[in-house]
């Protein structure tokens, strides 16, 4: 008999290019958190030498790529209508008069 791990993961609006997809985030497994393009990613096992190796490109091109990214969220398109879309929708709350 076979143990099935659980993929829990939720799905979300996400950039590729200028046009919006649906993508999963992370709900657990060791990249909870992070928006992947199918929810088996959540539990796959990571790569160390790739991590490790994108922990030193990050640490030096840091600067750059918060300017890059910051320039992108303002102007493009769909980085606006991720953000638009993905606020989940609650119904409102009536306000109800307590009796004393």
């Amino acid at each position: 008999m076979f143990i099935r791990e659980l993929i829990e993961a939720t799905q979300v609006w996400s950039k590729s290019g200028k046009s919006s997809v649906r993508k999963y985030r992370c709900t657990s497994g060791v990249r909870k958190g992070r928006v992947m393009a199918s929810p088996a990613a959540c539990n796959k096992p990571l790569n160390v030498s790739k991590s490790k190796s994108f922990k030193q490109t990050r640490s030096t091109k840091a600067p750059t790529m918060k300017f890059k990214s910051r320039i992108a969220k303002k102007s493009n398109p769909a980085s606006n209508r991720n953000i638009r879309l993905n606020k989940s929708v609650k119904p409102k709350k009536t306000s109800r008069r307590k009796v004393r």
